[in-house]
């Protein structure tokens, strides 16, 4: 037995050796297809260039105005936080926490957190809690949703655009540009060298694992290490995050949160998300009746965006989480390949629902004129954002590996060998 360089696919659990890949090359896993590694092109300057222009974006795009509504001669003005504030004072406070969290703290966070690690890196030193600040940035990868408020945005400025005259601000640019710096930066970043300039891959890991132990791959650097089994206390040597053979309670947390977001989502559809208050009018609007309008609007494609991201993508991630869970339950073994795929797709497409309630924070932030014009947040749009943050901790909380986990059971293979 010696000990080699390995990493564990986090979707399957197959151990593979580690080998060094030429730049832009990538390494799949061989069970699962996933991405286990990669390495990209661009070098550590690039990369910080692009967070720092990220930085000086982000306080631009709050620092001006973002839009202007001018309506019957009066004028509203909304910065890039408003939003959170106007639902805040709206007395949805839910609302308001979600909407600033999602759109303006957590990204803030997020850069921060990539030029605590990158800065010192680029000058060739360890950065003080490197491990704690990468373990951040990436679990923070999908709460930071600005590209999904900007769709936000869009869909309010078509609402608006037949009642007043909207005008767009130079912090709307501003956070445009700062989607784009983020995009590329994050695309250009590689999580494993920047592992490797923090610690290098260990070899702590002996194939096979000794009598008594097992193998864990950490779900956050990817180290692979051999504990005890049955040790639920011990801790990556790379990252200090804990190790667990699989996800606790996985299956029993994934349930309780699907049926929890099933049970929301009935109110989030039935109750109105807001309701436009014109010269004392009201006319309350739920989700549906917001897409019908998009589309009576001539807005077809934002109309079927809408619906996607609203109505479509919701329904087919509670089908489809309850589709892996019954699989798992029932010890099926058929096309496990095409579920782990399926799995990829619900954890990455959750996030684009948000797109309705960051509508509606702007439309509360910009229509607020008193008698001429109104718009109320409802309690259709708390439902709905619960639906849609519950939705992605039940992705987050279901492991995958339990499907491969069956497979191996059945064909007798040793359960010590799979990470």
């Amino acid at each position: 037995m010696v000990p080699v360089p390995i990493v564990a696919c986090h979707e399957c659990g197959t151990v593979h050796r580690v080998h060094e890949l030429q730049p832009g090359a990538g390494a799949d896993c061989v069970a699962c297809g996933a991405t286990l590694y990669s390495r990209h092109r661009t070098g550590l300057e690039r990369i910080l260039a692009l967070y720092v222009a990220a930085a000086i974006l982000f306080v631009l795009a709050n620092a001006f105005p973002f839009m202007t509504l001018n309506i019957e001669g009066r004028v509203q003005q909304a910065e890039l936080f408003s939003s959170g504030l106007a639902l805040w004072h709206a007395d949805m406070a839910f609302l308001a926490v979600v909407v600033l969290a999602f759109a303006v703290l957590l990204p803030a966070v997020k850069i921060a957190a990539a030029l605590w690690v990158l800065v010192p890196l680029y000058f060739g030193r360890r950065p003080p809690f490197a491990a704690w600040s990468i373990r951040l940035f990436d679990r923070l990868r999908p709460w930071a949703m600005m590209e999904v408020y900007l769709l936000g945005v869009m869909v309010a400025y078509v609402k608006l655009i037949d009642l007043a005259q909207i005008g767009l601000g130079p912090s709307l640019w501003a956070f445009v540009a700062l989607i784009l710096a983020m995009v590329a930066a994050d695309a250009a970043l590689d999580d494993q060298d920047l592992w490797e300039k923090i610690a290098p891959q260990a070899t702590t890991a002996l194939l096979p694992p000794p009598p008594g132990e097992q193998l864990a791959g950490c779900h956050d650097c990817g180290q692979v290490a051999s504990i005890g089994i049955g040790d639920h206390h011990a801790r990556c040597a790379r990252c200090g995050s804990a190790l667990h053979k699989r996800k606790p309670d996985s299956l029993t947390r994934t349930r309780a949160l699907v049926l929890t977001a099933a049970i929301l989502y009935v109110p989030a559809n039935v109750f109105p998300v807001m309701t436009v208050i014109y010269f004392g009018r009201g006319q309350p609007d739920t989700i549906i009746s917001g897409v019908i309008e998009l589309l009576h609007a001539g807005m077809w494609p934002l109309s079927l965006l809408v619906f996607a991201a609203s109505i479509m993508v919701p329904v087919l991630k509670l089908i489809g989480l309850s589709f892996l869970l019954i699989s798992v339950q029932r010890g099926s073994v058929a096309r496990l390949r095409d579920r782990t795929v399926l799995y990829r797709i619900i954890e990455q497409v959750g996030r684009w629902s948000m797109i309705d309630v960051f509508m509606i924070g702007i439309l509360t932030a910009l229509v607020s004129l008193g008698s001429i014009a109104t718009i109320e947040p409802g309690i259709g749009a708390v439902c709905f954002a619960g639906v849609v943050i519950v939705t992605m901790l039940a992705s987050m909380s279901f492991d995958p590996r339990l499907m491969w986990d069956v497979r191996d059971d059945k064909l007798g293979r040793p359960a010590a060998l799979r990470a």
